[in-house]
């Protein structure tokens, strides 16, 4: 019973349910199987003693005297009785239930199988609608990519025509570049003012003027201008410690004079080339000093003999060189006789002559 029970419910579950009646009680349905069965085998064995008696009677019916019972033999029992009937039925319902329950077993079995069939089936269609929704979403993103994949394309195209026109104009750019460079290479070959740096508040620039052939390159370090840019649209024009007190127009002003000042400048340090190559080239060899203030050549011969030369301006083109002072432990010395034999004599032939002179 259990094992049927087992099978309706996995098969029909609704006709374990009760058909509008109340189910008893455990106890009370417990008490009656145990009556109907005390029941059940009290009258088997009433229908064997009815059964008995009944044979009895009709052998006694049959019977003339009581003499003829005690001489009768023991009679056959009859042939398909109701025992014998018995016994085949509870054999062949043995059977059946046999039967039944290998059945019922298989059906069992089958029924697991379907379980399983249809657990698998919803896993699958549970599967299947994720990689439906999967699917669904990958060509979303394959929409998504060649929208964006066309875009590019377009974006390329007119990149690349930007690019051929940048090209071109860069070769356009290039060629004037080279125009430019040597144009710049040939204007810096007679330019005497050279840009070194340049930054958003001042320009480094470098004198290099165009000097007479008789002075070398090597004798002069090309002096340097700082111009800085104020906020007043003017600027301040500062020279180096070699042409400090020595050329005219520094200062400051406007930015509309700066050409005009840096010309002045490049005059004033041209006129100063020759003198100031002369008094680097007399430094190697003489104890000198130079006051470009006062325009005076300071000469150390000896610890007490100091000689003062003056310098006018426009040496040593238009002015001269002349001995002023000798001064011996601080006292003046007479300088009437002291003169070399050039009528014109230069810095460099005073220095020599004062050097080798025993007058001094």
């Amino acid at each position: 019973m259990a094992e049927v029970r087992r099978v309706l419910e996995r098969c029909d579950p609704v006709l374990l349910q009760p058909c509008g009646e109340p189910e008893p009680d455990c106890a009370e349905a417990a008490g009656t199987v145990l009556f109907l069965t005390e029941s059940r085998r009290v009258q088997k064995v009433l229908w064997r003693q009815l059964f008995v008696l009944d044979s009895m009677m009709f052998l006694l019916k049959g019977l003339e005297s009581a003499q003829q019972l005690m001489t009768l033999p023991c009679p056959q029992p009859p042939e398909g009785g109701a025992r014998s009937r018995w016994k085949a039925l509870k054999a062949e319902t043995r059977s059946g239930m046999e039967k039944a329950e290998s059945l019922l077993r298989s059906l069992q079995d089958r029924v697991q199988q379907v379980q399983h069939r249809r657990e698998r089936v919803t896993a699958l269609l549970q599967l299947l609608h994720i990689k439906r929704q999967h699917q669904d979403q990958l060509i979303v993103s394959l929409l998504k990519a060649q929208h964006a994949l066309q875009s590019c394309d377009r974006q390329l195209e007119r990149l690349r025509a930007q690019s051929e026109a940048a090209l071109r104009q860069l070769m356009s750019w290039r060629g004037l570049r080279d125009l430019l460079q040597v144009y710049a290479t040939a204007t810096q070959e007679v330019m005497q003012i050279q840009l070194i740096s340049v930054d958003q508040s001042e320009l480094l620039l470098e004198i290099r003027p165009h000097l007479s052939s008789q002075l070398s390159a090597n004798e002069l370090q090309p002096p340097r201008l700082a111009v800085h840019w104020c906020h007043d649209n003017r600027f301040t024009l500062q020279v180096g410690e070699e042409l400090a007190g020595q050329v005219e127009g520094c200062g400051s002003g406007r930015r509309n004079v700066l050409s005009a000042t840096l010309l002045d400048v490049l005059q004033s340090y041209t006129g100063l080339a020759s003198l100031l190559a002369e008094i680097h080239s007399l430094r190697a060899s003489f104890a000198i000093d130079w006051c470009p203030a006062q325009r005076l050549l300071v000469y150390l011969k000896s610890a007490a003999l100091v000689c003062h030369l003056q310098v006018e301006d426009g040496y040593p083109a238009a002015g001269s060189a002349q001995l002023s002072s000798v001064l011996r432990d601080g006292r003046p010395v007479d300088t009437q006789r002291l003169k070399p034999r050039k009528a014109e004599p230069s810095l460099t032939d005073w220095l020599v002559f004062l050097c080798n002179s025993p007058l001094v």
